[in-house]
């Protein structure tokens, strides 16, 4: 069978629009007071949550974007995955999911295929219901999805919650957008690569669902505006952290990469963004691109109680799932983020 390929321009989540620019807009859209919307996009959060009654609110959310590897059924899972991930941020259930594609009118109709295969395997990996969706005719390939879940209205984890000496727990390894740069120009060995591609299939339903037997006090997915990026939005203008650049967990070769400069440019709106936010402390140049990198199905960023935090870890760990614990919230000071060149101390990470 002839191998189908998708030709690549800038794609996955280095493709959204900046924080800066998403925050001017958004502040002039009319807001309509519902004493039932739970969570709405003032707050920054991953997913919208409505009340239907005491016990039950759903979850609804959707992502899209261009492709960023050659492969359409990959590609498919990958949309998927990142689309999905909101809900399990939340600390959601997925029920349903339609697709959204934007298709070249006169491309070959089996690469479409392919990529809603791909995405209906992950929406079924799920638990969900993959109900129908809508297409229009694009110049460029582009998909995702728009997904319903369901959630208790007192079990949200909001991204906008954490406390003062939570530990933070990130469960997927950064580096995607600069491994993609990489791909794109030929530049990335087998054994990266798929690492790349374990890391962007891999559901957050399976880190979402531990989560919820411990302390969790906020949580969000990294995604677009890199670690850094959604770290500023789960700290809200109330609170510092302390990130141990040592403790974080990184895919194959992504340093060598970024101090071989292939970095994205949504990496460098991140880092104009948040350049009166953060402070590095013998952190080099590679390690700060790093941080900025846009991910493309990130992993989630959990809040968690300090006393929590080791054995949530540990769980984590035994899914064989990469997970660090990188750092600590601490009081408002003059910066919001704190970056240090070292490794977290062992003793305050104990069960």
């Amino acid at each position: 069978m002839m191998e189908k390929k998708i030709f690549c321009k800038s794609g996955g989540c280095s493709a959204k629009l900046g924080a800066g620019v998403l925050d001017h807009v958004l502040a002039k859209l009319p807001r309509k007071e519902d004493k039932n919307l739970l969570v709405g996009y003032d707050t920054k959060d991953d997913a919208s949550v409505y009340k239907l009654c005491d016990d039950l609110a759903i979850v609804t959310t959707l992502d899209f974007f261009p492709a960023m590897v050659e492969d359409p059924y990959i590609f498919g899972q990958i949309a998927a995955t990142n689309a999905l991930s909101d809900i399990y941020a939340m600390g959601g259930e997925v029920i349903s999911a339609l697709n959204i594609v934007c298709f070249p009118e006169n491309e070959d109709l089996n690469i479409l295929g392919e990529i809603l295969m791909g995405g209906a395997k992950k929406v079924e990996e799920a638990g969900g219901l993959l109900v129908g969706g809508h297409s229009i005719q694009d110049e460029d390939i582009k998909y995702g999805l728009s997904v319903t879940g369901k959630i208790h209205p007192d079990k949200i984890y909001q991204n906008c919650n954490v406390k003062e000496g939570d530990m933070l727990l990130l469960t997927k390894p950064l580096g995607v957008g600069i491994l993609l740069s990489a791909y794109k120009m030929q530049a990335l060995d087998k054994t990266a690569y798929k690492a790349m591609i374990t890391s962007m299939t891999t559901l957050n339903r399976y880190a979402s669902e531990i989560m919820k037997k411990y302390k969790v006090h906020a949580c969000s997915d990294v995604t677009g505006f890199g670690f850094l990026g959604h770290l500023h939005e789960m700290l809200d203008n109330k609170y510092s952290v302390d990130i141990y650049m040592d403790n974080i967990p990184l895919l194959p070769n992504v340093y060598d990469c970024a101090k071989e400069f292939y970095i994205t440019a949504a990496g460098q709106k991140n880092r104009n963004f948040l350049k009166d936010k953060v402070v590095f402390e013998n952190v080099d140049f590679a390690m700060e691109e790093i941080l900025f990198d846009p991910q493309t199905s990130g992993g989630l960023l959990i809040s968690v109680a300090k006393e929590d935090a080791s054995c949530l870890l540990k769980d984590i760990e035994a899914l064989n799932l990469p997970c660090g614990i990188v750092g600590t919230i601490k009081k408002k000071r003059e910066y919001e983020i704190y970056v240090k060149g070292e490794k977290l101390d062992e003793k305050d990470i104990r069960c």
